[in-house]
């Protein structure tokens, strides 16, 4: 298993690398702050501050620190106003931010020369740069992303307490990422950033978690730091209906694990299980939908691949629309009696992937409609005059209707035609 673990760190560690674009572009924003004569601090944050962030991980999270005398003004509106030469674009939220794209370069360090011009290691950051307030204490938050700063102060005091806590997350991180439970938007409900830290920080290294993830019950409540006597009593209800409970250290009337769903709660689960039975280099590696393996795993049955743009916008809010595009569908193919044997679907900003196997069998040309009893006069009535051929079992009434789509192939394409489909997607298509 050891030797499982260093090889996946091998290929997921950034190599004595830095990425020097966000250190000069944390420098630019406090130039443009100073100029603007605002209180506020820009600073790294996520990942990259706390020293986990992975190879081939560009999206960086900055937060900019406004003095506390600024919690009744418009920090969102100030900042962009700062930010004006950097050409940001607004995203919407609890509070508004900014995403910045700029190109970077990797440069070796410890004397190493550094990558430039030509063969250099170019790519594309994507900063997020988020107003919060300073604060010391979570009772001074006006909005819940003014607490992020603290959170990654917290896992820095643990990473000093015990060196080595970062690469374990960053086992933990990559694991979740492949499995396909990495994530607290919307359209995953998975695990966040934060939350792994916080399981790699209380169990003591990723196996220590995955040990114990294995042997985990439907409910799971964890409380770092001890704040709570009777966490199920004292959390907000509405928060405590995940199956993991974790009491977030630095704000202890939160359930930091509040998003995760059943679903990817028991799949990370059996997962750990199965890395534990047979420890493989594979359970870090991320695998991308493959048509090709798709059509192979359908066989004789029916494979239904839809290729889908997403709409444009704030990309946990245009997830979580494809996601409700993927569920109407499926639900309207099962409504209409075809057998759905596995569904998926995978998000991406260009595109998306959604796709169903349906088992291949001739479908009966009349469907029987459920009916009132037949006691109930009144909804009898009105039943027997919708439908034309009605008959009686067992005090029910039933009507015989004929089958309005005879392959599922007819009923998406219907589907991927209406209103529901086409407000929460750009373009879907079938694929041949």
């Amino acid at each position: 298993m050891d030797a499982v673990f260093r090889e996946s760190l091998k290929a997921i560690k950034p190599e004595e690398q830095e990425f020097t674009e966000a250190d000069e572009t944390i420098k630019h924003i406090n130039s443009l702050l100073r100029q603007k004569g605002i209180k506020a601090e820009c600073m790294a944050g996520g990942s990259y501050a706390k020293g986990t962030i992975l190879k081939d991980d560009f999206d960086i999270d900055l937060f900019v620190r406004f003095d506390y005398s600024y919690k009744d003004k418009g920090i969102s509106e100030m900042l962009g106003k700062a930010l004006e030469p950097l050409h940001p674009e607004l995203v919407h939220g609890s509070r508004d931010y900014f995403q910045v794209r700029k190109d970077y370069q990797m440069k070796k360090i410890k004397g190493k020369a550094k990558s430039s011009g030509k063969g250099s290691l170019q790519d594309s950051l994507l900063f997020e740069i988020i107003p919060v307030l300073m604060i010391d204490d979570y009772k001074q938050a006006v909005n819940v992303t003014d607490m992020s700063p603290l959170h990654v102060s917290y896992a820095k005091k643990k990473f000093a307490e015990k060196p080595g806590l970062a690469d374990e997350i960053r086992l933990a991180k990559q694991f979740c990422k492949s499995i396909g439970v990495y994530g607290a938007e919307s359209y995953i409900r998975g695990f966040s950033g934060h939350v792994l830290d916080l399981l790699v920080i209380y169990y003591g290294s990723f196996e220590a978690l995955l040990l114990q993830a294995a042997v985990w019950g439907s409910r799971v409540i964890i409380d770092l730091e001890n704040h709570l006597a009777e966490p199920l009593k004292q959390l907000n209800k509405a928060k405590t209906e995940s199956p993991l409970i974790i009491v977030d250290p630095v704000q202890p009337d939160r359930n930091a694990a509040a998003s995760i769903s059943k679903e990817k709660f028991e799949l990370f689960k059996s997962k750990a299980k199965e890395f534990l039975e047979s420890p493989s280099i594979n359970f870090f590696k991320i695998k991308k939908l493959s048509i090709g393996e798709l059509k192979k795993k359908a066989g004789k049955e029916i494979l239904l691949l839809l290729k889908v743009k997403p709409l444009e916008g704030n990309k946990d809010i245009v997830g979580t629309k494809v996601m409700k595009a993927f569920e109407h569908i499926e639900k309207q193919l099962k409504k209409h009696e075809f057998k759905v044997l596995e569904a998926g679907w995978e998000f991406g900003v260009e595109q998306s992937i959604i796709y169903y196997i349906l088992k291949k069998e001739k479908m009966k040309s009349t469907v029987v409609m459920i009916g009132p009893p037949a006691r109930e006069k009144k909804d009898a009535k009105r039943f027997k005059a919708k439908h034309p051929r009605v008959f009686e079992d067992n005090g029910r009434l039933y009507a015989e209707e004929k089958r309005q789509y005879m392959t599922p192939e007819e009923l998406v394409k219907d589907l991927i035609r209406d209103n529901y489909v086409k407000e929460r997607v750009r373009q879907v298509s079938i694929c041949k």
